[in-house]
């Protein structure tokens, strides 16, 4: 239990300088740091597998240059998964255990990541959407983080996502002028710009934790987020003649959803169905809970390994 109290520790974060130990910090502002850290670590961490099973065919790629590329992204997003998960070890957190001892379920990934890539034409637009919404996430985080630490590990961070993205987005439009790729990007982009829109979490007025603004984790709220990235995707996608639901309202001065928002999800058929209406947030929340078709199979895919391993020494 740390001694400094709410109003010093708030004090120190409006002057403008860092936390760089938590002796520093109250236990409310390690206890939400550790929350948003690990859904950041596991977010970067479940990448890998997802993006490898997009590549799980070789012969369905451009070319081998594209898988070397790939395998390089699944590397630096396992290096930032290592980066905030060891952040949470020297925050007193048992990393061993959050990531082989933790059901699939327990994982705190967005849902998005648990809907299968099974294509390239699919892993770029996930480059070039979710990797956008990362690179928002962390850009944001980078530039108002209060914790010391974290806000000088997302240099090397942001820089590697911004790679990514434009990996994406370069091939999102050379695809985009093949006739046959242009028709399947139009499929991914209709099942993942919306789930990306979920990325971001509750609406403003209904979020649970509000102490990532009042302690300076990040800059932005949630809608505010949503809207950054729109205005960089809606854009990309019109440019490429690509529909999304979503436009410039002139008159509001921000972009609109033009969708109902939320929505029923069906995953395995990756489809939205807009026709139902809009649902509560309470049920996106129990979609979320649930996970979604591969989230056993790609947190498996992650502790298998270590539970072979120690799994044969405990035999012996």
């Amino acid at each position: 239990m740390t001694a400094v109290s709410e109003e010093v520790l708030l004090e120190r974060i409006r002057s403008g300088r860092l936390i760089e130990d938590p002796e520093q910090a109250t236990e409310r502002y390690i206890e939400g740091l550790k929350r948003t850290l690990i859904v950041s670590a596991d977010t970067e961490l479940i990448s890998a597998p997802a993006y490898m099973h997009a590549v799980r065919d070789f012969s369905t790629l451009p070319g081998v240059n594209n898988y070397i590329t790939v395998m390089g992204i699944v590397q630096d997003e396992l290096g930032h998964a290592h980066i905030a998960y060891r952040m949470l070890r020297d925050l007193g957190v048992d990393t061993e255990e959050l990531v082989y001892g933790r059901e699939p379920h327990q994982f705190k990934h967005p849902y998005a990541f648990d809907v299968p890539l099974e294509s390239f034409t699919e892993l770029v637009v996930a480059n070039g959407f979710y990797d956008r919404a990362g690179f928002v996430l962390l850009s944001d985080i980078h530039r108002n983080c209060s914790y010391g630490p974290w806000k000088r590990a997302l240099v090397k961070v942001d820089r590697e996502e911004n790679f990514h993205l434009r990996h994406g987005e370069k091939w999102m439009r050379v695809l985009s002028q093949d006739p046959e790729k242009k028709r399947e990007l139009q499929r991914a982009v209709d099942w993942m710009f919306v789930l990306t829109l979920e990325w971001f979490g509750l609406p403003d007025d209904k979020k649970r934790h509000n102490e990532q603004i009042e302690y300076g984790y990040k800059g932005s709220t949630n809608d505010q987020l949503r809207q950054t990235w729109m205005s960089s995707t809606v854009p990309l996608c019109e440019s490429l003649g690509l529909e999304v639901p979503a436009h410039y309202d002139e008159e509001q001065g921000r972009y609109v959803i033009d969708c109902p928002f939320p929505a029923r999800f069906d995953a395995e058929e990756k489809r939205w169905l807009f026709e139902e209406g809009q649902i509560s947030w309470d049920e996106v929340l129990r979609r979320w809970k649930a996970r979604g078709p591969k989230n056993e199979e790609f947190v498996e895919h992650l502790q298998r390994g270590y539970k072979e391993l120690y799994g044969a020494g405990a035999a012996a």
